[in-house]
């Protein structure tokens, strides 16, 4: 088998949404291509109010060691977004039972790719468990400790954005999402 057929392919879709193709991963984050491709965000809090981050892998393609979302991946083709959530929220950290809630769809663009973010709060009563393949660490953020680490390059860039753009610091979070 060859090296192309055996990468992940990402859905290529509009600005709505609308799959229009499928392109590999590989040109999806080449910089050049700038192909619009899904991925959902998840913002988890406990019942204290406060956010739980994961550091990203240091094997990460993109911002190895930068804390970021809770959890976070690309939607497969074919995939709702909701499924997606809650397969990501399984293989990150462990998340059987989540209750979330939609935010905001947006799209975020860096030097290295375009995605069309569809972004959730929730909660769980299960205690997150991280996978070491995909996450170095994680723990929950007070706001102060947020507030007091932005703008340090701690954070990804689209964490940062993110947590400002939803008022996540001043969101009064209820545990039934």
């Amino acid at each position: 088998m060859n090296h192309q057929s055996a990468e992940e392919l990402f859905p290529v879709v509009d600005e709505d949404g609308n799959e229009i193709s499928l392109a590999p991963r590989t040109i999806c984050h080449n910089g050049k291509s700038m192909l619009l491709h899904p991925v959902v965000h998840l913002h988890l809090f406990n019942d204290k109010g406060e956010l739980y981050l994961q550091k990203r892998a240091a094997t990460k393609d993109l911002l190895p060691g930068k804390w970021d979302t809770s959890v976070g991946g690309h939607i497969s083709p074919g995939e709702l977004p909701e499924n997606a959530l809650e397969r990501e929220a399984s293989e990150e950290l462990g998340l059987k039972n989540i209750r979330y809630r939609f935010m905001k769809k947006y799209i975020w663009e860096s030097a290295r790719e375009r995605e069309l973010v569809y972004s959730y709060s929730g909660s769980s009563d299960d205690t997150p468990v991280i996978n070491p393949d995909e996450i170095d660490e994680g723990r929950f953020w007070s706001r102060e400790e947020i507030t007091e680490s932005l703008g340090k390059d701690v954070f990804t860039p689209n964490f940062e954005k993110e947590i400002v753009m939803l008022n996540l610091l001043t969101l009064r979070h209820e545990n039934d999402c």
